[in-house]
């Protein structure tokens, strides 16, 4: 007997008023999250790749890829943000608030090059290439979140990205 291991897709729903705001695949013979959120300018894709150990967020309104390490504290794994998706696609009235607070320099970003690549796998990749990177460093919620962006899996694990303000003396 041999197993298949079908990626399985799940719809991704606003909380508040149910419209699909995007989709979710799971790969797990590559060991990859897929998502893909359509929601106007908070509209994203996010790779979570658990072989290199990375996620990588392309902000289309920032026309911009936002890439950290991934982190056990935060990030759950593979298995368990199945499990979540499962929950919230069948229980409907299921909703985790789980938000991961991360922050990036601007003026900081490069371009990815064939080292960044093999460090960050060809599904990183494909994601990135051509768009400035930033490295995010996880944070706690700032003071002011008026800068900040959403991005992650909708009402499963959302990311807060935003900038780091750097004070300056006057």
């Amino acid at each position: 007997m041999i197993l298949c291991f079908l990626p399985k897709t799940f719809v991704l729903r606003d909380p508040v008023s149910n419209y699909v705001t995007g989709t979710m695949t799971i790969h797990n013979e590559e060991h990859i999250v897929d998502v893909h959120v359509r929601s106007g300018v908070y509209s994203s894709d996010t790779i979570f790749d658990y072989v290199h150990g990375y996620i990588a967020t392309r902000l289309f309104s920032r026309n911009a890829c936002f890439i950290m390490k991934i982190k056990k504290e935060f990030i759950p794994d593979l298995n368990e943000i199945g499990h979540l998706a499962f929950e919230r696609e069948t229980m409907r009235d299921v909703y985790s608030p789980n938000n991961v607070w991360v922050q990036y320099q601007p003026g900081s970003s490069r371009v990815g090059n064939y080292k960044d690549w093999i460090l960050y796998g060809k599904h990183i990749e494909n994601l990135c290439t051509g768009l400035p990177l930033y490295q995010l460093v996880a944070t706690e919620p700032p003071t002011n979140v008026d800068g900040c962006a959403s991005a992650g899996i909708p009402s499963i694990l959302g990311f807060k990205i935003c900038e780091e303000l750097i004070a300056t003396e006057s």
